[in-house]
């Protein structure tokens, strides 16, 4: 990569504050309210307890050098029951995949996405799983990701009143 390009690489703890910012761009996109103060420290206690264990965030780094991203994304491994078509039981979800609006449409995304999917495939994680925005799901669908066989579904089981 050339000096005018962002360089991806797995982030450290040292970028918390950063893929912070990046993940509220994306929670903003899709209305939810990403400004909290309790979002923000459960997700840095989330991140410098759990990256390296079982979560991975891919970034791209600004070629300024200044330390600040452009773009990320962010990769966890569940475990669930076993199934006969997963053994292992373990799963991963994609969340937090973010660019900023200027960096848009470079194909950050992309390799950040094809990094966690080669970080899943060396933690021998064969499902992934994710939730699409309407920006991304073509990407999504370009690397492979579709519809399950079963549709997912949800519930909400706290008072929203």
């Amino acid at each position: 990569m050339t000096a005018h390009r962002p360089r991806i690489r797995y982030a450290t703890t040292q970028d918390t504050s950063e893929i912070i910012r990046l993940a509220s761009l994306m929670y903003e996109s899709i209305d939810l309210d990403a400004s909290t103060r309790a979002w923000r420290e459960a997700a840095r206690s989330a991140i410098t307890e759990r990256l390296g264990d079982g979560l991975a965030i891919v970034v791209a780094e600004h070629p300024s050098g200044s330390g600040s991203l452009v773009a990320s994304g962010a990769g966890s491994i569940c475990t669930r029951l076993p199934g006969p078509a997963n053994l292992s039981a373990r799963v991963g979800y994609i969340q937090w995949v973010a660019t900023d609006p200027e960096w848009r449409k470079q194909g950050l995304a992309r390799q950040i996405l094809t990094t966690l999917l080669d970080w899943y495939r060396n933690e021998g994680i064969i499902r992934v799983e994710l939730h699409a925005t309407t920006d991304g799901e073509p990407l999504y669908r370009s690397l492979g990701f579709g519809e399950g066989n079963y549709p997912g579904m949800r519930i909400s089981l706290h008072d929203t009143g």
